[in-house]
């Protein structure tokens, strides 16, 4: 029951700052989707790591049941148990819920594509300087 989860060099998947450009924000989108899609992969492999885990627990429980040790032993064994199956179980949500993101992350970046693209080629291909988004508010 070892855990290969290692500690990342930065907490945040994508850097916040006031850089709104169009290439910009596509390009936190995508890193932010992809960092999304990478945490649901090891929570995967986290929640099947903690389910198996349980599972061994739960075996070991029944032998030293069959060996006729204390039964507070296999008291305190099933405990673990039913908390690694809870934990397992919480995993799962927690996996759910990136992965929820991540889709809704994929499907932002493709609305910010459709909504503005055309007229980033628009103004990215253009001599002449035009006014940035906002500057007739004002």
């Amino acid at each position: 029951m070892n855990s290969d989860l290692a500690p990342r060099s930065s907490t945040a998947p994508v850097m916040a700052d006031d850089d709104n450009r169009y290439k910009a924000v596509q390009a936190k989108l995508d890193k932010l989707g992809q960092a999304m899609d990478d945490a649901g992969l090891e929570l995967e492999a986290l929640q099947r790591s903690m389910q198996k885990n349980a599972n061994d627990t739960g075996d070991m429980a029944q032998d030293i049941a069959n060996a006729h040790l204390d039964p507070k032993f296999v008291s305190l064994t099933n405990n673990v148990e039913s908390a690694l199956v809870g934990a397992a179980r919480e995993v799962r949500t927690l996996c759910d819920t990136a992965q929820e993101t991540a889709d809704l992350t994929h499907e932002t970046r493709r609305t910010h594509a459709r909504l503005y693209g055309a007229l980033d080629d628009i103004r990215s291909n253009r001599r002449e300087k035009t006014p940035r988004p906002g500057f007739f508010n004002r």
